[in-house]
């Protein structure tokens, strides 16, 4: 199965950013995810990355997403996430990516718990 092409687009919720994901997560989305988190910085309030659109997560991503997180817990800034398939919150839960960010089922539930 070839792999899809990794992008990701910014916005604004709520005083929150969005980085909603597309494609795959591996070592190919390094350089794409490191920039759309760059970006991201701007922003004052939660970190939200939106899943819906990600079908693949190898354990390179999971890295990518750690390293998310560890940025954020420096400056104190919140992440959560949603639109994780079944199985990839069973891995978010294995792997204790959900110790340190709150996992929603969807953006409605992400924007309207603070």
């Amino acid at each position: 199965m070839p792999a899809t092409a990794f992008s990701a687009e910014q916005h604004t919720e709520d005083g929150d950013t969005v980085l909603t994901l597309h494609g795959d997560i591996n070592r190919a989305a390094q350089a794409g995810l490191t920039s759309a988190h760059d970006d991201a910085k701007q922003g004052s309030g939660r970190l939200l990355l939106d899943f819906s659109d990600v079908a693949y997560i190898n354990s390179t991503g999971i890295a990518l997403i750690v390293q998310i997180l560890a940025d954020c817990r420096t400056t104190g800034r919140e992440v959560a996430a949603y639109g994780l398939t079944d199985h990839y919150r069973e891995i978010f839960s294995i792997t204790r990516l959900s110790d340190f960010m709150t996992i929603y089922a969807d953006e409605a539930a992400a924007l309207t718990t603070p």
